[in-house]
Order: structure tokens, then C-alpha cells, then sequence
């Protein structure tokens, strides 16, 4: 957008967010099922966070960064989840302009940070499969919280840049947001102009964060499955690849999301489309994360079992 030549424009104070549907009875159904979805949410972060507190077995590097997930996943979910809640009790979901910056900035924040933290156990896979005697000093317990570090500075960064992004936006009156949260791409779409420098350093940041994550990975998972090739015994094949499985059902259904919302066209941009994506990205995937870990990870699910065993009988 070209910025205004007069410099007339009318302060935006506070944002009308439109939600994901006017129709009544599917309001209220939508209530039910995301409210449940964000209590199991909660429920299943918390109590991956204090399984693997409480379980001496899985006190790895692994299970550092998956509790790190379940912290980031809970505040995630709860930056949009409870205001989404709101949207449906009401016939207008009024956000202040400040309100909306802090939802913005807390979404670009702990995006990222998710994104380096299964790049983190990515690379932690690695080297447990493909450098397992070398394991205890790659991934020590001063390494892990160095590569936490560098998460949620990466993290600080990409909010900062939305942030500036976010305030560069000038609203001439119009404070009508087609979404369910103060999403950014919404946000451009009634503003009347913004700086497309800042726009564009926030941009590239995300792009960056998101590329670098990307390759982390998938460079890690193809010498993993090199070594994984390699390996003689099929017992030992399979043991390897398991300790992955739920690994990489998180990183495709996170990255899946993110690309298919961030990366699509604005030829074939659908609001309504990104909408039923965001939900997904946003309030289902930080519910599906401990239910993945839980059912697809032996460590996790024999954990469960000692601690279910010792409140029974002890």
C-alpha cells in the first residue's frame, strides 16, 4: 500500500474480530468441540511437562526439549484459544489495538520457538543413531540449554520484527479483522498503509527461521536414514526408526500447516480456507503433540505405566 500524502487518518483503538462463523447453532458447536480441545490440550501439555519431571528415565535431551514443546504448545493455544472461546459468546469480539499487538507478538514468538525445538530433537536423533558413542558430550546438558537459548532468541527476534511490522501499520477507521485473532495478513488487508521495508525484514525473518529449520531436519533424518540403511540387523532397524516415528509425525504436521498457510499464493489466497487451517495450526496441533508422544513412544508410554503402577499399588 502507498502511504497516505495527508497524513489524515482516524487512531484505531481497538479491533472487531469476525470469528469463523455468524451462524448460531454452529457457534455453539464449534464452543463444545474447541473448548474440549483445548482442555485436553492443557490437560495433556501439563501432564507431559510433570511425567518427564517426575521420571528419572527420561531425564535425556529428548525429553528436555518434548517438555519444552508441551510449555510452548500450552502458550501457544492459550494466546488465541480463550479469545476464540469469547468470539463465539458474542456478537462482537472486541480486541484493544494493544491487545492485538501482544496476541501478534506472542504467536510469532512461540512459533518459531516450536520450530527450533523439534529441529533440536531432529538433531538430537541424529546424533544418538549415526554418533551414539560421541552421544553424552554432543548433547550435553550445556549444550541442550545453549540450543534452547538460541530457540527462544530466534523467537524474541521474529516477535520483534512483527512487532515493528505491526506498528508501521497506519488504520484510517477501519477496524474490522476477517479472522478469529489478530493474525497479521488480516491486519494488512484494512490497514491503509505500512512501511514495505519492515514489512519485508519481518517476512525474510519468518522465511529465514523457517528454512533453516526445514533443513535442519530433513539433513539429519537423511543421514539418520543412511545409517538406518545400513545397519545389518532388522531388530536394529526398526528399534532406530521408532525412537523417530513420533518425531516426524510432529515435525510433518506442523510444518504441513505452516507452508500450506504461509507459503500459499496470493492468487488462490482463500480467508475462510486460512481460517480452518489456522485452527488446525493453532488450537488441534498443540492438542495432538502429547497424544502423538504418548502413543507412538515406548519410553513415554512405559513411563506412564511405572508411575499409574506406583499411585495404584504404593
Amino acid at each position: 500500500m502507498d502511504s497516505l500524502g495527508d497524513g489524515n487518518h482516524t487512531a484505531v483503538t481497538e479491533f472487531i474480530l469476525l470469528g469463523l462463523t455468524h451462524d448460531p447453532v454452529l457457534r455453539v458447536f464449534l464452543f463444545i468441540i474447541i473448548l474440549c480441545i483445548y482442555l485436553v490440550t492443557i490437560c495433556g501439555n501439563l501432564c507431559t511437562i510433570l511425567l518427564i519431571r517426575v521420571s528419572s528415565q527420561l531425564h535425556h535431551p529428548m525429553y528436555f526439549f518434548l517438555s519444552n514443546l508441551a510449555f510452548a504448545d500450552m502458550i501457544f493455544s492459550s494466546s488465541v484459544t480463550p479469545n476464540m472461546l469469547v468470539n463465539f459468546l458474542v456478537d462482537k469480539n472486541r480486541i484493544s489495538y494493544h491487545g492485538c499487538c501482544i496476541q501478534l507478538d506472542t504467536v510469532f514468538f512461540f512459533g518459531p520457538v516450536e520450530c527450533f525445538l523439534l529441529a533440536a530433537m531432529a538433531y538430537d536423533r541424529f546424533v544418538a543413531i549415526c554418533n551414539p558413542l560421541l552421544y553424552s558430550t554432543k548433547m550435553s546438558t550445556q549444550v541442550c540449554v545453549q540450543l534452547l537459548i538460541v530457540a527462544y532468541t530466534c523467537g524474541c527476534f521474529n516477535a520483534s520484527s512483527y512487532t515493528v511490522s505491526f506498528f508501521s501499520l497506519v488504520f484510517c477507521g477501519h477496524n474490522t479483522v476477517n479472522h478469529f485473532f489478530c493474525d497479521f495478513a488480516p491486519l494488512r488487508e484494512v490497514a491503509c498503509s505500512e512501511d514495505s521495508v519492515l514489512i519485508l525484514l519481518s517476512t525474510c525473518t519468518a522465511g529465514f527461521i523457517l528454512l533453516f529449520t526445514v533443513i535442519v531436519i530433513a539433513v539429519s533424518y537423511i543421514y539418520i536414514l543412511i545409517t538406518i540403511l545400513k545397519m545389518r540387523s532388522t531388530e536394529g532397524r526398526h528399534k532406530a526408526f521408532s525412537t523417530c516415528t513420533s518425531h516426524l509425525t510432529a515435525v510433518a504436521l506442523l510444518y504441513g500447516t505452516v507452508m500450506f498457510i504461509y507459503m500459499m499464493p496470493k492468487s488462490s489466497y482463500s480467508t475462510d480456507q486460512n481460517k480452518v487451517i489456522s485452527v488446525f495450526y493453532m488450537v488441534v496441533i498443540p492438542m495432538l503433540n502429547p497424544l502423538i508422544y504418548s502413543l507412538r513412544n515406548n519410553e513415554i508410554k512405559e513411563a506412564i505405566k511405572r508411575q499409574l503402577w506406583r499411585k495404584v499399588f504404593l
